[in-house]
């Protein structure tokens, strides 16, 4: 059975102090500085925590196809939109996992998230021809996490419709690759994944609300220390794949994906930093030529 949000019963309790205020002058006083200093809590402390550089925000802020609304999870925060019906972008922070680790079984249903307005559920994708393609991956929330940052993942905020041979094969080898590999390779990596819309927007023919992306990005950020700036590694991955490719065939730059999303990234990082970063290709710092070509481990 899945815990009850922390977020939901702070909420449940605001509510019910509030309709109690009502009459009570200097309870409201009280009930209002509890809200206050709760989104505080959350805008100035929780969030920023689980953020890299700042939250992405819309290149063009009278596009509403790039408005979003943040929810922060148990190890990730997104972007979520309900016009899309699609997570626009989901950010985390890797670390090695730990070897001995033992693997927490898959849950066989998808939940739809109370905070989400087009209540998108576990059937929106049932005889849709797509998977439910995890954007923050069950592998590494489940492992760095536990049970709550598993079940989080599993929120259908956190889903976006993907072809088999994409989800199954080439995006579960990054999702491996990332938390065996890169987060090895430098300790801790912060991603920021989601999708690709562009062209005539498509919508699964059962679930209206939820629109089918064109591709899908991966973006990889070292932290900057002190006269060493931070190191981007970035793809671009269509729904077309067969699944075998390897994986350097769809590097790109932060640029790119700025540009094809209209999503801004890394928003409070130096200017000057920022321009070098995200229009540098670098693949070489994260020895991508040796898992490039690997099969998945599962």
């Amino acid at each position: 059975m899945r815990k009850k949000s922390p977020t939901l019963s702070l909420f449940k309790l605001l509510l019910g102090l509030f309709c109690l205020s009502r009459k009570h002058p200097v309870l409201m006083l009280i009930v209002l500085g509890l809200g206050l200093g709760s989104y505080g809590y959350e805008v100035k402390i929780a969030r920023p925590a689980l953020l890299y550089q700042g939250a992405p925000q819309s290149l063009d802020a009278k596009n509403i196809d790039t408005w979003f609304r943040i929810l922060r999870n148990r190890g990730f925060i997104l972007g979520y939109s309900d016009l899309r019906g699609n997570p626009l972008w989901v950010e985390y922070a890797l670390i090695p996992a730990a070897e001995n680790t033992p693997p927490l079984k898959r849950p066989n249903h998808f939940e739809t998230d109370w905070r989400s307005i087009n209540r998108v559920s576990h059937e929106s994708y049932q005889k849709s021809g797509y998977d439910r393609g995890h954007m923050a991956p069950n592998y590494a929330m489940s492992h760095l996490y536990g049970r709550e940052g598993q079940a989080d993942s599993f929120l259908m905020t956190n889903i976006t419709p993907q072809k088999s041979k994409l989800n199954q094969q080439l995006w579960q080898r990054l999702e491996e690759e990332e938390i065996k590999h890169f987060a090895k390779l430098f300790g801790k990596v912060w991603v920021i994944t989601g999708p690709v819309f562009s062209g005539t927007v498509e919508r699964l023919s059962s679930d209206l609300t939820v629109e089918i992306p064109d591709a899908f990005y991966k973006i990889y950020m070292t932290e900057a220390a002190p006269n060493k700036p931070p190191i981007a590694l970035a793809f671009l991955i269509p729904q077309t794949v067969n699944g075998k490719e390897p994986l350097a065939q769809f590097v790109t730059n932060i640029d790119s994906i700025e540009a094809q999303t209209g999503i801004d990234f890394f928003t409070e990082l130096d200017d000057r930093m920022e321009s070098h970063v995200e229009a540098a290709i670098e693949p070489l710092p994260w020895d991508l030529q040796t898992v490039s070509k690997l099969p998945s481990h599962h």
